[in-house]
């Protein structure tokens, strides 16, 4: 009997998505070693952006942090409207490029490239890109080889976000079965979870944030309140003031979302996902603050972990811009002057600078996600 060492087994352990990739990677570098660097952007249908999420080139970054609207790609607009992918043997011809992003590719010195969209159930959700060091290495056979890489890839993206597609899924379904009925609408989580990636990219380089942090973020941050649907609606619907007693049963939605997270990811077997315990600390602590008078545990500063403290800026910015039953949307300005009030008393100092630096940004946002008839 003949040993063989399988050259894809760490793919059978319990490590995150990006691990997984750079073993895939380490992978076809036995058998092509001029492909340097395999990137992942992932698709948002609801602002047309494409967005970096992950790669397997260790330092060599070229596109981190970075955001385009898939109508400012053309080369790449064209590959789903041919539906096929795209072979560039010889990158030296995008150096002057229009484009941010192919200038930043360009000066990165890769020298050709392969381009293929990912579709789930005939639903474009991405593109990865092989990056060769070598002009001309992308022959019918190589592609044959790489093609099948490509698939194994795309369905390991797949399977993550789809976990977290139906994690979400479950928890929105979970609030209908209960009739929770919060004033907060669907385009406050749209708009706040957009604040939160908008900030996290800020403070990226500060923190040492990758793309798939930020982008979890992303994902994560609408459910921030899970906790509401165990809250009475005579009080979490209650126009008055909330008495003593009130008061500590509205807080107590921060434990009960913890909780329940801890139940939802132990009942649809996702606690091995990476970027879990992000959401554990969204749910638990977007409501301390950072001198420690806030709830469940009263912790303050750096022990809230950075992701709540993200969450929880961008979240009051937008309950203040927002109109509510009782009261009126507050106009940018205010609620940032007011921001300013509570920076390094209740809200993070970098957060709050962070959210204000990006105003086109937040105004942005407001025109695409603006409250309607139906909210």
């Amino acid at each position: 009997m003949t040993k063989h060492n399988d050259a894809l087994e760490g793919l059978n352990k319990h490590i995150p998505l990006r691990e997984k990739l750079i073993a895939t990677h380490k992978s076809i570098n036995e058998i092509f070693p001029f492909i340097v660097r395999i990137a992942i952007t992932i698709y948002d249908h609801e602002t047309g952006l494409l967005k970096t999420y992950l790669h397997s080139s260790g330092g060599d970054t070229p596109l981190e942090h970075y955001q385009t609207l898939l109508d400012d790609a053309p080369s790449l607009k064209e590959i789903l409207k041919k539906g096929v992918p795209r072979v560039t043997n010889n990158l030296l011809t995008f150096e002057d490029g229009k484009h941010e992003h192919t200038k930043r590719i360009g000066r990165q010195g890769y020298a050709a490239s392969y381009t293929l969209p990912m579709f789930n159930q005939g639903k474009f959700f991405g593109f990865i890109f092989f990056n060769s060091n070598e002009t001309d290495v992308f022959t019918e056979n190589v592609l044959c080889q790489i093609d099948i890489y490509s698939h194994m890839i795309s369905l390991m993206v797949i399977n993550e976000l789809t976990s977290i597609q139906t994690l979400t899924a479950a928890v929105k379904t979970t609030e209908s079965i209960t009739n929770v009925r919060d004033p907060e609408t669907g385009s406050h989580l749209d708009r706040m979870s957009r604040y939160s990636r908008m900030i996290a990219v800020t403070l990226a380089d500060k923190y040492n944030l990758d793309d798939g942090y930020i982008e979890h973020l992303f994902m994560f941050s609408p459910l921030h309140d899970i906790g509401k649907i165990g809250i009475p609606d005579n009080i979490l619907l209650k126009p008055d003031k909330l008495s003593k007693t009130e008061k500590i049963t509205m807080e107590s939605h921060a434990r009960i979302g913890r909780e329940m997270i801890d139940d939802l990811l132990r009942n649809f077997g996702l606690e091995s996902i990476e970027y879990m315990n992000m959401l554990r600390n969204i749910t638990e602590f977007h409501h301390e603050t950072v001198d420690g008078t806030g709830y469940p545990s009263g912790i303050k500063g750096d022990e809230i972990p950075l992701e709540a403290r993200i969450v929880a800026v961008a979240d009051v910015f937008d309950a203040l811009t927002s109109k509510r039953p009782y009261k009126e949307a507050w106009t940018n300005e205010k609620a940032i002057q007011h921001l300013k009030k509570l920076m390094g008393k209740t809200l993070d100092q970098d957060c709050v600078n962070a959210l204000i630096k990006n105003i086109d940004q937040i105004e942005q946002i407001q025109n695409q996600f603006n409250e309607s008839l139906y909210g």
